[in-house]
C-alpha cells in the first residue's frame, strides 16, 4: 500500500515539507488507541536470533534508524513501533541552528536517492535532551557535530559540549565529521586533528562513572589510503567502532533532471561504494573492531550484502523512505531465514 498509494501522493510535494508533515500525522495517529498496537503487530519481528550484544550493549535486532531522520528527538518513541532496533538521532549541535537556506532537500525518483544540503538544522542538543528524558525503552544513538559558525579549531569544545549534554539519555555516541554541507567539517577526518578530537571524548568518557560506546562516521567519499588511517585511528584511540558511510559527494551515473544540485547524495547509487568501504574496513583491519553498515540499503538483499561484507548492524534512511516500514520487516525475516 505504501508504494501503490502513499509515496506516490507523497511524492508530490516538497520533500521537506512532506517531512514535517509525516511526522505530524505519525505523531497524531501514535495517539489514538490501538494504532501503536497496530503498527508492532504489522512491522516488529522478534526472534532470538536477530538479537545482536555489540559495545556492551542488546540490540533487539540489527536493524536501526540512521541519523538525519529525527534529528531532533521528537519522534523516536513512535518510529520504534516500525520494528527498528535502534535509533539514532542528531546530528546535534550545541547552539540551536537554522542549516542552510531552502530548498535543500531533493529527491532524485529516476535513481531512488535523495540529495541533502541541509546544514545541521537542529534546535541545539539542550532542546532534544527535554524530549529524551521521554524515552520508553528505545535504545538511542545520539549524533553529534559542531555549529556551523565554529572555526575547526575550536571545534571539539562543540563535541565536548554535546557529548555531556547527552550522555544521561543516549545509549551509544557518533562523532559526524563526514557531513559534507557543513564548511570544511570534513577537514576533521585528516588523521591528526581527527585523533585529537576522539582522544578528547575518550577522555570525557573515561571521567564517566559508565561510560558510553563511542562511535565514528566516516565518508564514503575517501580514499584507500586515508580507509587505512581510519583504521589507524581506531587502534590508536580505542573508539568502539565505525559507522560507513555518510552522504557522498560523487554524482557519478546519475539520471535525474536534478542531479547537480549540491549536497550529499544517499540512496541507491550509494550501495556499491558503501559495501565496498564496509568491505575495505573489515578486511585491512582483521574485523578490529564492529561496523555499523549505511548507504543505499533499499532491499534486504542490500542489508544481507552489507552484512557479508563484515557490518555488525545496519541503519537506513533514504530506503525507508523510497520502501516504506515493510523493509525493516523485510530485513528481519531475511536475517531469520538465514540464521535457521
Amino acid at each position: 500500500m505504501y508504494k501503490l498509494l502513499i509515496r506516490p501522493l507523497f511524492f508530490l510535494f516538497d520533500p521537506e515539507k512532506i517531512h514535517h508533515f509525516t511526522f505530524s500525522l505519525i505523531r497524531f495517529s501514535s495517539k489514538i488507541p490501538g494504532v501503536k498496537s497496530l503498527f508492532r503487530s504489522m512491522y516488529v519481528v522478534e526472534d532470538s536470533s536477530l538479537e545482536r550484544q555489540l559495545f556492551g550493549l542488546h540490540f533487539k535486532n540489527p536493524v536501526g534508524l540512521a541519523a538525519g531522520f529525527d534529528k531532533d528527538a521528537k519522534l523516536y518513541n513512535e518510529l520504534s513501533n516500525f520494528g527498528f532496533g535502534f535509533i539514532e538521532i542528531g546530528t546535534l549541535t550545541p547552539k540551536p541552528q537554522e542549516g542552510n537556506p531552502k530548498k535543500r532537500l531533493f529527491r532524485l525518483k529516476d535513481d531512488s536517492a535523495i540529495i541533502n544540503r541541509m546544514g545541521f538544522n537542529n534546535g541545539g542538543v539542550e532542546d532534544a535532551v527535554k524530549r529524551l528524558k521521554q524515552n520508553k525503552g528505545v535504545l538511542i544513538g545520539g549524533n553529534i557535530g559542531k555549529n556551523k559558525i565554529t572555526p575547526n579549531e575550536n571545534a571539539v569544545e562543540d563535541y565536548k559540549l554535546c557529548f555531556n549534554a547527552l550522555f544521561d539519555y543516549v545509549d551509544y555516541f557518533v562523532v559526524n565529521v563526514s557531513s559534507p554541507n557543513t564548511p570544511n567539517l570534513r577537514a576533521l577526518q585528516d588523521k591528526e586533528p581527527l585523533t585529537k578530537l576522539l582522544k578528547v571524548l575518550k577522555f570525557q568518557n573515561s571521567k564517566k562513572q559508565n561510560p558510553k560506546p563511542i562511535l565514528l562516521k566516516i565518508a564514503p567519499d575517501l580514499t584507500n589510503e586515508q580507509l587505512m588511517d581510519i583504521i589507524d585511528i581506531v587502534s590508536e584511540t580505542k573508539i568502539d567502532g565505525v559507522i560507513a558511510t555518510n552522504t557522498t559527494i560523487s554524482r557519478e551515473g546519475l539520471q535525474s533532471e536534478n542531479k547537480k544540485e549540491t549536497g550529499g547524495l544517499s540512496g541507491k547509487p550509494l550501495t556499491h561504494r558503501s559495501t565496498e568501504v564496509i568491505r575495505f574496513l573489515a578486511k585491512n583491519s582483521n574485523k578490529a573492531f564492529p561496523i555499523i553498515g549505511v548507504g543505499g540499503i533499499h532491499s534486504a538483499e542490500d542489508a544481507l550484502e552489507k552484512i557479508e561484507a563484515g557490518a555488525d548492524l545496519v541503519q537506513l534512511y533514504t530506503g525507508f523512505i523510497y520502501e516504506g516500514p515493510k523493509l525493516i520487516k523485510q530485513i528481519n525475516k531475511a536475517l531469520i531465514k538465514k540464521a535457521n
